[in-house]
């Protein structure tokens, strides 16, 4: 129980904070979303104040022994856990006031861990003498006027709970102390100047009211441990509907309870204006900002991102859109789970940023992924062109070229699309690649096309189509230079001829395999020849 309940002194007698102490307490809070319960406790010195939290919280608060005389036993405020209550509870005991030991200088830091204790905590526990009540100028009175001239400095209502604990109760009714404390409270409300904001705004409105009394430790020390455990029970479920805590408002989360300490105090030290609404959001801005670097971080380690980068490298990864799409989504239900409670615009503010900066670590994947697609159309393409100089005639073939163009630039375009899961992603260059290649491919098929096409409206043909001698069938193209393919005069290679058809043929190694010089074939040779 001692390592779970440790108190540590959060802030010393002289305002230090303990940023560190704080950190590591924190780190078992951090994931409690807003499951958790903060409760101070405040009253006159030697009042009891540790010892009863100690008794409800099963914490290890130093506690005054009585046999030393009635000394200062806190000082500055502590904190720590409480022990087998749910929800997660962070106990807080600050100094007492009225203390001899600070004397008047001891006002300053009173107000000041008022104003910490109401901004931090959702329970503010307040220990007082029975005997005190209705007195004019008892202790108790300083002490509310400091906690609801700090309530006022807060800029706003945060419907704290003020639990009243009447300490030695002893012949007067519980039900006469209660009916005189109120009245004196509402005195107390009333008396002290409010901004223009708030003027005529009744307590109602900031302050949650509950009441209890206690009878004497030292002489009825019973009946004390039972009242005590009754009391005990009402901190179980404190933030559920009806309990001690459920009407808080504006509940911030866990995960930037240090950080939200660490600044209300030293607004509180510098004596600015304490603006709970400003520090929120600069709470939930540093907070959400890490949660999405955090999260950023675990994506570029997540084993099913490596896998997918792996596998996109290597080959076109099966079932690619839907992996990438889940790896996203996960990253981000991640920040959500996390981020959810802080203020709802910074939150999808940064979960925006963290979208984008995801997609950028994801982007190769997708270039990758292009790669694979522009080799697999530029293999369509190929296997269109050849199929269509198989079937069709001359002239269908060349008007045929366009619409194979386009049949594979649509075909890259629809599966470009189907492996983007972004508008950001541009498969621009890729494309630009493709046509470029095709383009290029194109340009030369239709060359070799239009020179054939020249030869044949030459005054002296090069004779593409009649039949060959059986003795030249399988030469080469410079076996072929100089011959003629018929006796007639119109089908002679001509001189001028001679050189450029030699150049041409032997250029796509070309050879003659069957006795006759069909079109389809030549054209098919050559374009398997420029495919390579």
């Amino acid at each position: 129980m001692a390592e779970d309940c440790c108190s540590f002194q959060l802030i010393s007698g002289e305002g230090v904070l303990n940023m560190e102490g704080l950190e590591n307490f924190s780190t078992n809070l951090s994931q409690r979303g807003v499951s958790y319960a903060v409760v101070a406790i405040m009253g006159p010195q030697g009042s009891g104040k540790s010892t009863l939290l100690n008794k409800l919280f099963q914490t290890d608060f130093r506690m005054m022994d009585a046999d030393d005389g009635r000394n200062q036993t806190t000082q500055g405020i502590w904190i720590a856990k409480g022990i087998g209550i749910e929800p997660f509870t962070i106990a807080i005991d600050v100094e007492g006031s009225d203390s001899s030991e600070r004397g008047q200088d001891g006002v300053t830091f009173e107000k000041q861990s008022a104003l910490f204790a109401l901004a931090i905590a959702d329970i503010v526990i307040i220990n007082m003498w029975c005997h005190d009540i209705g007195r004019e100028h008892a202790a108790n009175r300083p002490l509310l006027k400091a906690v609801f001239e700090a309530m006022l400095r807060l800029f706003r209502a945060r419907k704290t709970t003020l639990l009243f604990v009447l300490r030695d109760q002893r012949k007067t009714p519980f039900e006469r102390l209660e009916v005189s404390l109120r009245g004196d409270i509402k005195k107390i409300w009333a008396e002290i100047p409010k901004p223009e904001a708030y003027k005529g705004t009744p307590l109602g409105d900031f302050f949650k009211v509950e009441i209890t009394a206690l009878p004497s430790y030292e002489f009825e020390e019973d009946k004390f441990h039972d009242k005590v455990d009754r009391l005990r029970q009402r901190f179980f479920n404190s933030i559920s509907p009806g309990g001690l805590a459920g009407d808080r408002k504006d509940v911030q989360p866990a995960s930037g309870f240090a950080l939200r300490a660490e600044q209300i105090w030293k607004t509180i030290k510098e004596n600015k204006d304490l603006d709970l609404p400003a520090m929120e959001v600069m709470v939930a801005t540093f907070r959400c900002d890490q949660i999405a670097k955090e999260t950023l971080s675990g994506l570029n380690s997540d084993k099913a991102w490596m896998a997918l980068r792996k596998d996109a490298q290597a080959r076109p990864a099966p079932k690619f859109r839907e992996r990438i799409t889940s790896i996203l989504e996960n990253t981000l239900s991640q920040y959500d789970m996390e981020a959810i409670h802080f203020k709802e615009s910074i939150r999808d503010d940064k979960r925006k940023e963290l979208e984008t900066e995801a997609l950028q670590v994801l982007y190769p994947a997708y270039v990758a992924m292009l790669q694979h697609l522009r080799s697999r159309a530029l293999q369509f393409f190929k296997t269109k062109l050849i199929t269509e100089v198989k079937r069709a005639t001359k002239a269908e073939f060349e008007a045929s070229i366009d619409s194979i163009i386009k049949d594979t630039m649509d075909k890259f375009e629809k599966e470009s699309r189907d492996v983007s899961i972004s508008k950001e992603w541009d498969a621009s260059a890729a494309r630009q690649n493709l046509f470029s290649e095709i383009e290029t491919m194109t340009v030369e098929v239709k060359t070799k096309i239009n020179k054939t096409r020249t030869r044949e409206n030459s005054p002296n043909p090069p004779c593409t189509s009649p039949s060959l001698p059986t003795y030249l069938q399988g030469d080469t193209a410079n076996d072929l230079v100089g011959e003629t393919f018929d006796n007639s005069p119109d089908c002679e290679i001509t001189d001028d001829l001679e050189g450029e058809i030699a150049d041409d043929l032997a250029d796509d190694n070309f050879v003659f395999e069957n006795d006759s010089l069909d079109w389809g074939d030549f054209i098919l040779d050559l374009v398997l020849n420029i495919f390579g």
